[in-house]
């Protein structure tokens, strides 16, 4: 027999029990970074995305939008600003976050899972008061600190065989928009729907100890002992909100939270669906 032909059966074997202890559950995953402006990256996703569904999982895609934002405000020559890793967000890039969130990359996505033969659903946060927040510091502008999540409509949209596609955006109070950050919003998302699992998209392999050492990742955090990665320096600058994010929803329920490197092609499926995994674990 052809030694591709084995492998393949091999790996759909090893496949087959954490499909089944997926089945029926859902997953939280924040999609984000080079996998979502890479055509190729994308369509994989997306593509792994729908198999996830068709094999009983519902998966709730938590989007940001970072260079498409960054990119839009350039043509107004606008400089994007800020402030401890969260971007200062004023009544004019407000408007363009929405904008490019709620529009142009949600809808996008959207029609990328509907070509790839899936059904999915745009929503923005602000509908059917689905993130509902308050303005998080008064020098960030219209950044939103999320207080309540509604996740009526995301039950409704899964029972239906719906994939919600989320932009991060909440509603504040007048009906005001406010920007949140995506991480953030899928950790609140999958907490309080008592997700199986809360996947991280980024742009590094998972958590290092030291980033120039490629082979030094940690597989595994146990979130009771993990004080000691922030005391040591373990995690610094942009992958602090992004361990917080992770430890934090474990501890309000989700059973693990994954933070993986988007540059891989099908890397949300050797995660989720392989014994050795590919990413760093919380748990």
């Amino acid at each position: 027999m052809n030694d591709s032909y084995m492998e393949r059966a091999l790996i759909l074997s090893q496949a087959l029990p954490y499909i089944k202890s997926l089945a029926g559950k859902t997953i939280v995953v924040k999609y984000g970074g080079n996998a979502m402006i890479n055509t190729e990256l994308k369509q994989a996703m997306m593509s792994d995305i729908v198999l996830m569904k068709l094999v009983g999982v519902n998966v709730v895609l938590v989007h940001g939008g970072g260079p498409e934002i960054n990119t839009m405000l350039k043509k107004i020559n606008k400089e994007p600003r800020f402030i401890d890793g969260l971007r200062y967000t004023d009544k004019e890039t407000m408007e363009i976050v929405q904008m490019v969130l709620a529009g142009k990359v949600n809808k996008n996505l959207v029609a990328l899972i509907q070509e790839h033969m899936g059904k999915a659903i745009g929503i923005c946060g602000m509908d059917g008061n689905l993130l509902v927040a308050d303005k998080a510091k008064k020098e960030l502008g219209f950044v939103g600190e999320i207080t309540k999540v509604n996740t009526d409509i995301i039950e409704e949209l899964n029972e239906k065989g719906y994939i919600p596609v989320v932009s991060s955006i909440a509603k504040g109070p007048n009906a005001q928009a406010y920007n949140v950050n995506a991480d953030t919003a899928a950790s609140i998302i999958a907490s309080e729907l008592k997700a199986a699992k809360l996947v991280l998209m980024t742009d590094i392999k998972g958590l290092m100890k030291s980033t120039d050492q490629e082979d030094s990742l940690i597989h595994v955090v146990n979130v009771n002992d993990s004080q000691y990665l922030f005391d040591e320096g373990v995690v610094s600058g942009g992958m602090i909100p992004k361990v917080k994010c992770c430890i934090d929803a474990v501890k309000k329920g989700v059973a693990r939270a994954h933070i993986i490197d988007g540059r891989i092609p099908h890397s949300i499926l050797i995660e989720l669906f392989t014994d050795e995994g590919i990413g760093t674990m919380f748990c």
